[in-house]
């Protein structure tokens, strides 16, 4: 069987041959790691009180695909954690594993791509590929009002899985555009290189945050 269901990649996801086999490499040499498709992070009320969904590129090797859940066990995660739960997205303590305890809050996360790639880097044909996963996530949640970006793959594909074209909807940090029936948020991924080069501060990341929770009030 090829998916769980239509948002959803199976365990065994044969749809990106070079996807899969790395992963089949990694279940060799950490067979305790959960090495399979990262599914959608969602809060314990459900998929009717999402109203932001937040998408990544793709689970980091020892982070999310080592984990199961989306931006757990590497950095991006303790600066978007942080940056959720003090802007009421989440709530509890992370701790970088998925036992933790911690809840989001009217927020969902998933990834553009939802295998870990051969050094956190994705093809167009993966992208392409996972984009119906992408699509079908989307969908899922009925008051979903704004969707965040993280990193211009990401957003790219995002626009693309609302129907837009990537030229009407240029990546920018701090972006804020309509689109398919949401409003279309954008921030640079929250990455340790970002961080550590001077890309993306911690202060520009929490504005964003800011300016979905001055969106979602009104």
């Amino acid at each position: 069987m090829t998916v769980l269901s239509a948002s959803e990649p199976s365990r065994d996801c044969p749809l990106c041959p070079r996807l899969h086999d790395f992963i089949a490499e990694w279940r060799q040499r950490e067979p305790s790691w959960f090495n399979a498709p990262v599914p959608t992070f969602l809060p314990p009320g459900g998929e009717d009180t999402v109203r932001l969904l937040i998408v990544g590129l793709a689970p980091g090797l020892r982070g999310a695909n080592r984990t199961g859940r989306p931006f757990t066990g590497d950095y991006a995660g303790d600066l978007l954690y942080s940056t959720l739960i003090a802007h009421g997205f989440a709530r509890g303590e992370f701790k970088a594993r998925p036992d933790d305890g911690l809840e989001l809050v009217g927020t969902a996360i998933t990834n553009a791509v939802r295998c870990v790639p051969p050094e956190n880097k994705p093809v167009g044909a993966e992208i392409t590929t996972c984009r119906t996963f992408l699509v079908s996530t989307i969908a899922r949640f009925p008051n979903l009002r704004a969707v965040l970006a993280l990193g211009s793959i990401a957003h790219q594909s995002t626009v693309r899985a609302l129907g837009g074209r990537v030229a009407a909807y240029p990546f920018k940090h701090g972006g804020q555009l309509p689109a398919g029936g949401i409003t279309l948020f954008s921030s640079y991924h929250c990455s340790r290189y970002n961080t550590n080069t001077g890309v993306l501060t911690e202060d520009m990341f929490v504005r964003v945050f800011g300016d979905i929770v001055a969106f979602l009030e009104t």
